[in-house]
């Protein structure tokens, strides 16, 4: 499929009047990367890590060898190419040469079994896959099965011994194609990139986004927020596939000409501290859980982090008690937000110099938002409603999922989040939950959320999930999973403990009726906190 897709964002929308966005009719995304040999930086570094370091004309040159490799693989206009890589150069490399030769890449969690990973090639039509060496065995029989995968492309390592027929290494393959490449014609509103979501209340959803997305997310968030400089090194903690890591680490440094910091392998603490010491990143991206475990972490009170001038957070609440435990270590205040992958990135966002804690922020320039009730009614400050959003770098549909695009792509280009949010009289918005999430305990309506954030605000809880289980007697009941700064001596008297401060907190009713205590909270690929894990707990 090829052409331009999106009828649902007005072209003259208010968030792109509002920031003046304007790209031409025929635009591709690679100009994201490309531009910067026009500005003059070609010689600048675009790439810094332990996976090696890349210049801009040295990255535009292995684009250019990946979309023309491509293109050799009998791949036509609109077709989809999965990625199923860590952060390393080849990600962006491989990334930006399939947008410029017209193609649609798919950024896949590398936490994905084989099942899934079926799933995402049959749903896509995807015929040729590119994946670090590490996870050729994913793509087994079962994995390829009812699929029209022809090839794998193989980085950063050899052919395995239990990878796929189809497989080819990059190292031997890449160099035979030319460094050149002249971009594809694409129309601004043609798919340009895939995102699929977590799949965790279903099957997952293929996230559309268009040519035109990135530049507009760049435009709206980066300008405003992180108002990024060539001189700026950028590092992400959250992975390229994840939408927040992938505006952090790829469209806004390089729409800045600024240097992006890539850590492959798991982000253990350690590894983090050694990188932000050797490799000196001044804007650095997390999520309150990779911040709580970074201010417990051995080693954090000895690691030089001068270097940062700002640190964000988004995709979580973040609780008062982190906030305070990194402005200790740091110096620096935490500047939270806001966004989805529906979305491309942060459309709420409070900023370095207007802040309050415990909101998602502000509205971004760029985005509508509205708060409005069951019936489609806006709601006043002060009073809960559930979050819209408009802007123009809305995906305009869900692949193959006129059902769940209806349900969450609504007239005129508004998203409806399923989140409900309050508004306070200074614009700030504050989380209360999802609109599906609201349960009945002894007769009395109660919020999950709610109580979650009254038990992370304890002195005792380094971190804490709060959901609603069903008893054998169908009754609902709410358990707390929770992970104390140090072990409970007497589990029974903790538990007791904590559900007193709920009920002298909050109402007498809304206190957890289960309290687990665990060493850690499972976390998905992207750094959330795995309810799902916790649901089979």
């Amino acid at each position: 499929m090829s052409g331009p897709i999106n009828d649902q964002v007005p072209a003259d929308c208010a968030g792109a009047r509002e920031i003046g966005f304007s790209v031409p009719q025929v635009y591709n995304a690679s100009r994201v990367l490309f531009d910067n040999l026009a500005r003059g930086c070609g010689d600048k570094l675009a790439l810094i890590g332990p996976a090696g370091t890349r210049t801009y004309v040295e990255l535009c040159a292995d684009a250019c060898r990946w979309g023309n490799g491509f293109a050799s693989l009998g791949l036509k206009r609109g077709d989809r190419v999965l990625l199923f890589l860590d952060d390393t150069p080849a990600y962006p490399a491989a990334f930006f040469g399939a947008v410029r030769a017209g193609f649609v890449p798919l950024l896949i969690n590398t936490l994905t079994p084989p099942d899934l990973l079926q799933f995402y090639l049959a749903d896509s039509g995807a015929s040729v896959a590119v994946a670090d060496a590490e996870f050729c065995a994913r793509f087994n029989a079962e994995a390829c099965k009812d699929t029209a995968l022809h090839t794998l492309v193989v980085v950063n390592g050899a052919v395995g011994d239990h990878a796929a027929s189809n497989a080819v290494s990059a190292a031997g393959w890449l160099p035979q194609h030319p460094a050149e490449l002249a971009e594809a014609n694409t129309h601004r509103n043609e798919m340009a990139f895939w995102m699929y979501s977590s799949g965790s209340t279903g099957r997952p959803k293929g996230i559309v986004h268009l040519q035109h997305d990135m530049a507009y997310s760049e435009l709206a968030f980066a300008r405003n927020v992180l108002k990024l400089a060539p001189g700026d090194i950028c590092f992400s903690v959250p992975k390229i596939f994840f939408a927040y890591g992938f505006g952090n680490a790829i469209t806004f440094p390089f729409s800045a000409g600024a240097t992006t910091l890539l850590l492959p392998g798991q982000p253990k603490p350690a590894a983090i501290f050694t990188a932000i010491e050797q490799y000196k990143p001044t804007v650095f991206f997390g999520l309150p859980t990779l911040y709580t475990s970074l201010t417990k972490a051995e080693g954090a009170d000895r690691t030089d982090f001068s270097s940062l001038r700002m640190a964000l957070s988004a995709a979580e609440v973040l609780s008062a008690d982190v906030f305070n435990s990194w402005k200790t270590l740091t110096g620096l205040e935490i500047v939270e937000g806001l966004g989805s992958t529906e979305v491309l990135h942060i459309y709420l966002s409070n900023r370095p110099e207007r802040k309050k804690l415990g909101a998602a922020g502000l509205r971004v320039p760029g985005y509508e938002v509205a708060l409005r009730d069951k019936d489609g009614r806006d709601v006043a400050d002060d009073e809960e409603g559930i979050l819209w959003v408009r802007g123009d770098s809305n995906t305009p549909l869900y692949w193959n999922r006129p059902d769940k695009s209806a349900e969450t792509i609504r007239e005129g280009g508004w998203i409806y989040t399923g989140d409900r949010f309050v508004r306070d009289a200074d614009g700030f918005h504050f989380f209360r939950g999802r609109a599906d999430d609201l349960i009945k305990i002894s007769g009395q309506w109660v919020y999950p959320l709610e109580v979650e954030l009254c038990l992370a605000d304890h002195p005792d809880i380094r971190e804490c999930a709060v959901f609603a289980a069903e008893l054998p007697d169908r009754r609902m009941t709410l358990k707390a999973v929770v992970v104390m700064n140090s072990r409970a001596a007497d589990q029974s008297e903790a538990t007791r403990r904590l559900q007193d401060y709920v009920k002298g907190k909050l109402l007498p009713y809304k206190y957890p009726r289960e309290v687990i205590f665990i060493d850690e909270l499972p976390k998905t690929g992207t750094g959330k906190i795995d309810r799902q894990a916790l649901l089979r707990m």
